[in-house]
């Protein structure tokens, strides 16, 4: 009887090592469709470059061909993603959906959304989605300037915080992409304390393709990615063309970002100085 007990444990011991060893299942199934629903970030983010492309060349990298529903609006906020959820979202029957949004209701000011109106925008959008059957994940909005004590940027603090909260009391996936931003930019500064300009961000708020990667990664993991799994797709990624008045690839743009803040410069000012130093 002894011997018997013994051999159970040891054997459920043994399986739960091996289920423990196994790597993450990820959530996105072959044929998902995935609506990223969101402001100007995510409409920019549907370029080769941006983190729409990069999540789904990722997906594919790991044999997973899901359908990409881009949703994102320049300039829009709570209220209008709202407002239009239904045409946008819903009447594409996804199967999950990433929804971003927080940073121009912010960003705007006078003609921003109130917390308490965003509360409640956010709030109803969840529950329109998730009675549609759209598995939801919400995204903290990233930054306002790549500077963490900016007024913007503690105002939307509280914008942020209700989003966590929310998450938790909808049972929706997290994806704290503003503290990844912020987590990023402190280890850079810490490094080179003298660097100036922006790191993750063409002007402050919208993404180079360094932050498209944070958010591509930030958005794979909470899929249930391993970076093993995601860094499959990294040779694809590099390849991915970056248009801001030049072409570059996005491993050409990572080489000048790290030569760039060796010198101490934004990547522009880095550019700048070269061709002047190549037409003197």
């Amino acid at each position: 009887m002894f011997k018997m007990k013994s051999a159970r444990l040891l054997l459920g011991g043994a399986l739960f090592l091996a289920a423990s060893a196994l790597p993450a299942q990820i959530t996105v199934k072959n044929g998902d469709r995935i609506a990223f629903l969101g402001d100007s970030i995510t409409q920019q983010g549907n370029g080769p470059s941006g983190y729409l492309n990069l999540v789904m060349s990722a997906l594919e990298a790991n044999g997973i061909k899901a359908v990409k529903i881009p949703a994102g609006i320049s300039g829009h906020k709570s209220n209008q993603m709202l407002d239009r959820l239904e045409r946008d979202v819903i009447r594409k029957k996804p199967q999950i959906m990433t929804l971003s949004c927080g940073v121009n209701d912010v960003w705007h000011g006078k003609r921003g959304v109130p917390l308490e109106n965003y509360r409640k925008n956010i709030t109803q959008i969840v529950e329109k989605a998730q009675a549609a059957g759209i598995k939801v994940y919400i995204l903290t909005s990233t930054m306002i300037s790549e500077n963490p004590q900016s007024a913007n940027n503690q105002k939307l603090a509280a914008y942020n915080d209700f989003l966590r909260t929310l998450a938790k009391e909808k049972s929706c996936t997290l994806v704290d992409l503003n503290a990844d931003m912020q987590k990023q930019i402190a280890s850079i500064k810490a490094e080179q304390p003298n660097f100036k300009g922006n790191f993750l961000t063409v002007d402050g708020v919208h993404m180079n393709p360094l932050g498209n990667i944070m958010m591509a990664k930030g958005i794979l993991r909470a899929f249930g990615m391993t970076d093993s799994q995601i860094a499959k797709a990294e040779p694809a990624w590099n390849k991915k063309i970056f248009q801001q008045g030049i072409r570059l690839s996005v491993g050409e743009y990572k080489t000048l970002s790290e030569k760039a803040r060796q010198a101490n410069q934004s990547v522009p000012d880095y550019l700048k100085s070269l061709i002047q130093k190549n037409i003197q």
